[in-house]
């Protein structure tokens, strides 16, 4: 199982205090639930105490979506290690998933969209920083 703390160690010696966001990053996971694929796409916006390359975020969402999982944990588990192991004075999480367990048994849903957030620090405390990155993920 990958480690998010590796995967977050490479940084830039570079000060930034303004909002970096990456956003349609792909995933695939699988529900611990109904072991039915779920697939979607992950925003993150955060405020860097540590600045990291744009594939080492997209590592940490497959880090995550690897493991059996549900939507929620997922969301968490991206912006607690945002938060933990880059010093980040802010982060924000947008989770926007399509489950097959939705589409294909039980209620039979197809397209269905399922959001989940996770705001910490600076994102989560200032609306107008908050607003800001739901504007750029647009």
């Amino acid at each position: 199982m990958e480690d998010p703390a590796k995967i977050l160690s490479t940084t830039f010696n570079e000060p930034c205090d303004e909002m970096i966001v990456l956003n349609n990053i792909a995933f695939t996971s699988l529900c611990e639930h109904h072991l039915l694929p779920f697939t979607g796409t992950v925003d993150i916006g955060y405020i860097p105490g540590k600045v990291v390359g744009l594939s080492k975020l997209a590592r940490l969402v497959d880090c995550f979506a690897r493991r059996l999982q549900i939507q929620e944990r997922l969301t968490t588990q991206i912006a607690d290690s945002l938060e933990t192991y880059l010093e980040a004075q802010g982060v924000a999480v947008i989770v926007r998933g399509h489950h097959a367990c939705m589409s294909c048994r039980g209620v039979r849903k197809a397209g269905a969209t399922m959001v989940t957030s996770a705001m910490r620090g600076f994102l989560k405390d200032n609306a107008t920083a908050r607003a800001e990155f739901l504007e750029l993920i647009k």
